[in-house]
């Protein structure tokens, strides 16, 4: 099995496998380095999708 990495949001430090509670963790990341970009790519998606919320209604 592939390693997995995960972004603590209370930490903010980047975990190679999950040891911390659902709760505190974003991913699995298939790289360290998506992982360090957990929240960026987060902010993104939010973006997006309000985009594609208005231009709905």
């Amino acid at each position: 099995m592939a390693e997995e990495y995960w972004f603590n949001t209370r930490t903010h430090e980047v975990e190679t496998g999950r040891r911390s509670d659902w709760s505190q963790v974003m991913g699995p990341y298939a790289t360290r380095e998506e992982a360090e970009r957990a929240l960026e790519t987060a902010r993104r998606r939010t973006e997006r999708w309000d985009a594609q919320d208005a231009a709905d209604d």
